[in-house]
């Protein structure tokens, strides 16, 4: 029998094991693949972004509809927190232009590889491979190579991830065992994804470019940045910025220009015979680079000459919608607020937690999703401690 059973492997429950460990409980952290922390080390491949330097009020910001009921929980473990955690696991950190915070390795794995053993150190106990099913008789029951195997708690903590990249392990079919538990999960939604687009033949030599230095709008959303043109689409930090309102109707607007007024284009054009061709009047006033300029051309055939300059400062990006979920970053979607009380406990199964991407609530990429794994990681596992403390 352990005090607590924490099933997942992520950030979100290795937060939680070393919380519940911290204030001297059994913990056993389970997780369904063979090594813990898959898609933390897969987001870390890219350099590990862990949190951002910024505003406590401007950072909860990121955190749209979930603001409000994340706020108490992130504000006990903010993003100062975060980099002295990463600090205290002995990982450099360095802070970009942007605010975004690294470490300087640059990688999760030297940072996965510390806190396992610092909770090995504290007397955490870790199986692998077992493929959580659900409850038999309140006692949770796993899959595994050798059989079904069950393991008794006082508590559990569930971190088990959203619904994309399922091959790492977040494959959302908690959510069916819950469903049956009486608990409500909301339906899941891609969140920082990439959207699909049928290019034409002539898009072909441009795969893989990135269209830098650009405003992406949608909707009240607006940011100066950058995405890649690939075979599929559009995809990149830029555009998973913009993913939530595009996802959710909002036209997507390009600037291709925004440190160009578009009155020094009416000027450039001024010196321009009416008679001149599409090609010289892109060359001579909007002066875009070979991506930009295929990029431009590909939505903007049907537009005058007179009109070209202005559809550059805002052009139109029809799309086919977002990418399939499972190669979204991260997912909207899951363990809705109403379903939990303060501590995220969940109402209909007294003594099990929830914490991590399980939970509803959805932030772009730039150190937020991690974030808020640890701090609910952190908040469900103290909500386990102090379940524990009531029934002495």
């Amino acid at each position: 029998m352990f005090d607590v059973c924490i099933i997942g492997g992520g950030p979100a429950g290795l937060m939680a094991a070393e919380t519940a460990a911290d204030n001297g409980l059994s913990v056993v952290i389970i997780d369904a693949k063979p090594t813990y922390g898959r898609k933390f080390l897969m987001a870390g491949k890219s350099g590990l972004n862990i949190t951002k330097d910024e505003a406590k009020s401007e950072f909860l910001n990121h955190y749209f509809n979930a603001k409000k009921w994340l706020a108490p929980i992130i504000n006990n473990f903010d993003n100062e927190a975060v980099m002295k955690w990463a600090q205290d696991l002995d990982q450099e950190i360095f802070t970009g232009s942007s605010g975004r915070v690294f470490p300087k390795s640059m990688k999760a794995s030297p940072l996965l590889r510390s806190w396992l053993i610092r909770l090995s150190n504290k007397g955490v106990t870790f199986y692998r491979n077992w493929k959580w099913v659900g409850w038999q008789d309140d006692v949770a029951a796993f899959e595994t190579i050798s059989g079904k195997k069950f393991i008794k708690s006082h508590t559990t903590v569930l971190a088990m991830g959203g619904a994309s990249w399922s091959h790492l392990g977040s494959d959302g079919l908690w959510a069916d065992i819950l469903k049956k538990n009486y608990v409500n999960v909301t339906n899941f939604q891609p969140s920082n994804m990439g959207f699909k687009i049928q290019w034409s033949k002539y898009m072909k030599p441009f795969f893989g470019s990135p269209i830098k230095s650009v405003r992406i709008t949608s909707g009240k959303f607006s940011t100066i940045g950058e995405f890649v043109i690939s075979k599929k689409g559009i995809e990149g930090s830029g555009i998973y910025a913009a993913s939530k309102f595009m996802r959710d109707g909002n036209n997507l607007i390009i600037d291709l220009l925004p440190d160009t007024e578009i009155e020094t284009l009416n000027k450039r054009h001024k010196h321009l015979s009416p008679k001149v061709s599409r090609s010289t009047f892109n060359r001579k006033v909007l002066r875009l680079n070979d991506e930009k300029t295929a990029f431009f051309n590909e939505f903007s055939q049907h537009i005058s000459t007179q009109d070209i300059s202005h559809s550059a400062k805002s052009l139109l990006i029809p799309h086919e919608g977002p990418q399939p979920i499972n190669e979204a970053i991260s997912t909207a979607g899951g363990v809705s607020k109403s379903a939990l009380n303060d501590n995220l406990m969940l109402k209909a199964k007294p003594s099990v937690f929830c914490a991590g991407e399980m939970l509803d609530w959805e932030a772009p990429t730039g150190g937020y999703l991690i974030t808020a794994c640890l701090a609910t990681g952190k908040w469900a596992g103290l909500g386990a401690v102090n379940y524990i403390k009531s029934l002495k």
